[in-house]
Parts: structure tokens; sequence; C-alpha cells
């Protein structure tokens, strides 16, 4: 059940970040930007925090796992947003810096809160909360 919950924050986050960067911005089509939303989020998820984030170190090591599930969760996220973009709007030379600024604004949530929560709420990993504290569950 907390994996259901993180992917749904997962998704509205991403699909929230591209509504506004591809659709509104960029004039991607809604529909094109769910399916983005979509492939992004369970890609994300799978490789990035379930693999990257949870297997990069030791559990105390949150600065270090955190920073690299973070340059994947950046470098993932552009290419699934590029590809997908390029291929649903058939638009292939303009998609380049939507993907990439989506995937900087994905990538920037993921570092400061996403992780986090991952941490506390799927793996069950006290982690300090926004303050800095050592929070105990």
């Amino acid at each position: 059940m907390n994996h259901l919950k993180a992917l749904l924050v997962k998704f509205v986050v991403i699909a929230l970040v591209l509504f506004i960067v591809l659709t509104l911005i960029f004039k991607v089509p809604f529909m094109d930007t769910l399916w983005i939303s979509l492939a992004t989020t369970v890609l994300a998820y799978l490789l990035g925090d379930l693999g990257i984030f949870k297997m990069a170190g030791r559990p105390d090591e949150f600065t270090k796992r955190n920073g690299l599930a973070a340059v994947a969760d950046l470098l993932l996220s552009f290419l699934v947003i590029w590809l997908m973009a390029r291929s649903l709007t058939g638009d292939d030379d303009n998609m380049f810096w939507p993907a990439a600024l989506s995937a900087l604004a994905i990538t920037g949530g993921e570092w400061l809160f996403f992780h986090k929560f991952v941490d506390r709420e799927v793996f069950n990993r006290p982690g300090k909360d926004l303050a800095g504290e050592r929070s105990r569950r």
C-alpha cells in the first residue's frame, strides 16, 4: 500500500510539472502529457527509487543515496520525456528544452522532498524532517 501512495504522489507531481511545462508553455496535447507522465513515473520509481535510491548505499547514508538517485532521476526523466514527446508530437527539433526544463524541475522535487518521503513511508527508515531534525517513527 505504501508503494501505491508513493507512486500516486510521484505521478501527481510529475503530471503537474509536465502539464505546466509541456502543455501550458509548449502546447503539447494534454493526453500526450499524461502518457509521458505515466511512463516517467513508473520507470523513475522502479529504476531510480526502488533501484538506485534504495541500494546506492547504507540506510544511514541518505545524502549519498539521495545524490546518486537525483542524478539518475535527471537523466532518466530527461530521456523519457524527450523521446516520448518527440515520438508523440512528431516534433523532432523542439522537444529538447521542454524535456530539459521538465527534468530539472522533477529532479529538484525528488532531491528536496520525494526521497525523504520514500525513505520514511516506503522503506520505514527514520529520516530528517524539513527542519533537519531526526524524526522517530
